[in-house]
């Protein structure tokens, strides 16, 4: 499910076609399997889906942030497996990168795919060393990653050193997205990345710091047949805290499951509940490139914190139909603090509920940065 914070089902409509003679068998998620590092740190290759999901905030001066993600998708097509050809795609690996800065009010994306194996891409059951040619994402044994990316328009030669433990996100790592055990993933986050490093833009290096979120999941499953996208929040809270939440929403646009963890500056976590969360739409803004309607500014209640999500820059539809499959939003936002009981997460989809809580936001400081992903927007993420 990140994009967060979920695995992108869409994934499989873009593999080679379903061999007639045998389908493999794709393990099942299930709860009480703990998970186990430097291991899962690395891919799963039989579990249909995985990703690796960095999002996080640049600093390149006083007075200019940049918010920047790289995803390195896997995915295990339902292929025979006793095809001998060193040719079928047992393994697809995909990428999306991107940069966006306000001061351009524009995104700078690429996106690539490719099978494993030939030297063309890789991605290591050990640890985290994925990478499609020389775009990789690596784990050193200290813990500290680098992620390295070469586009026509922009390069990330990045450090991203881990400050805390990982999340466990749901019950040891086991996540449910629906009402049933199956739909659920295996699921952590690293929040507060120390990032650093070089930008490079039009052939000019810049150094660059800041922190990033990452997200590491992967499942068999799909969403339930009821669900069509979902909204999720990865954000670094002041002082040392951080908060997943995510709310998959049916055709209706209602909250159909939701889910998230809270962790306090002092280390402790919380696992969100379904009806602990709520996502409640304050500013809508459409696409010009697809026509899609996405509530860029949210308001976002989990237990006792009520945040406000204000978007770095509004133009962050990202189009990646030529990897993934998938069209969706997902910007750097800052966090501010909502009054609280303006919102009930019961009713938090009503329009009524939205102007409410637009009138009542005090957002007096802020209170955290990190990311928002927004799918299902332009079209239901189908298999």
């Amino acid at each position: 499910m990140r994009r967060r914070t979920f695995l992108l089902w869409p994934l499989a409509a873009l593999l080679a076609h379903r061999a007639q003679a045998h389908v493999p068998d794709f393990p099942a998620v299930e709860s009480g399997h703990p998970l186990v590092f430097p291991r899962d740190y690395g891919a799963h290759s039989r579990y249909r889906t995985e990703w690796w999901y960095l999002t996080g905030w640049l600093q390149s001066d006083a007075d200019t942030s940049l918010g920047f993600e790289a995803t390195f998708f896997r995915s295990r097509p339902a292929l025979d497996d006793a095809n001998p050809s060193r040719f079928a795609p047992k393994q697809l690996l995909f990428a999306n990168v991107a940069l966006s800065d306000p001061r351009t009010g524009g995104l700078q994306h690429d996106q690539r795919a490719a099978r494993q194996g030939f030297g063309l891409a890789e991605a290591s059951e050990a640890d985290t060393a994925v990478h499609i040619g020389d775009w990789s994402l690596e784990r050193e044994a200290d813990g500290l990653y680098r992620l390295n990316v070469d586009t026509s328009g922009f390069a990330f030669a990045f450090t991203l050193q881990p400050t805390q433990p990982v999340i466990l996100n749901g019950a040891d790592g086991y996540s449910r997205k629906g009402p049933l055990p199956s739909e659920a993933s295996y699921y952590y986050s690293q929040p507060w990345l120390k990032v650093a490093g070089i930008l490079k833009r039009s052939g000019k290096g810049t150094p660059v710091s800041g922190h990033a979120w990452l997200d590491h999941e992967w499942s068999s499953a799909a969403l339930a047949n009821e669900a069509v996208g979902w909204d999720w929040i990865g954000i670094d809270l002041d002082g040392g805290g951080a908060l997943m939440a995510y709310r998959i929403r049916d055709k209706a646009g209602r909250k159909f499951w939701a889910g998230g963890t809270l962790r306090a500056a002092d280390g402790s976590t919380r696992a969100l509940p379904p009806d602990s969360v709520g996502f409640t739409p304050l500013r809508w803004w459409r696409s010009p490139h697809t026509g899609a309607r996405y509530p860029v500014a949210m308001r976002v209640d989990a237990l006792d914190l009520h945040l406000v999500l204000v978007p770095l820059m509004d133009d962050r539809e990202f189009d990646s139909r030529a990897s993934t499959g998938a069209v969706y939003w997902e910007g750097a936002v800052t966090a501010f603090r909502a009054s609280a009981g303006t919102v009930s997460p019961a009713d938090a989809n009503s329009s009524t509920a939205a102007s409410g809580a637009a009138r009542a936001v005090s957002a007096t400081r802020p209170l955290g940065r990190g990311y928002l992903e927004l799918t299902g927007y332009f079209q239901r993420l189908d298999l």
